[in-house]
C-alpha cells in the first residue's frame, strides 16, 4: 500500500488533533491530499486507467467539499490548512 500505518499516523498528527484523531476535517484533507497526489503519480505513467481517473476526480469532489464546509465553519482553520497543504482555489 502507498501509505503505511505510521506515515498515517503522524499525518493525523500533524494536521489533526491527534494522532488517533482520524475523523477531524484537517486530517481527511490531508488525507486526500496524500491520496490525490499519489493518483496522479500513478496517472502520469498510465495515461489509460480510466478507473483511477474517476476515483481522482471523485476524491478532489471530496476535499472541495470537506474545504468548503471548514471555510463555512472557521475560516482561520480553513486558510492554515490551505496553506499548510499547498492547496489553491
Amino acid at each position: 500500500m502507498y501509505l503505511t500505518k505510521e506515515e498515517k499516523q503522524d499525518l493525523f498528527a500533524k494536521h489533526g488533533k491527534g494522532k488517533n484523531d482520524t475523523g477531524s476535517t484537517e486530517g481527511q484533507i490531508a488525507l486526500f491530499t496524500k491520496r490525490i497526489a499519489y493518483i496522479s503519480d500513478h496517472l502520469k505513467t498510465n495515461k489509460k486507467d480510466y478507473n483511477s481517473e474517476r476515483s481522482l476526480v471523485m476524491l478532489v469532489g471530496k476535499r472541495r467539499s470537506l474545504l468548503d464546509y471548514l471555510m463555512k465553519k472557521d475560516i482561520v482553520r480553513y486558510r492554515e490548512i490551505v496553506k499548510e497543504l499547498g492547496l489553491r482555489k
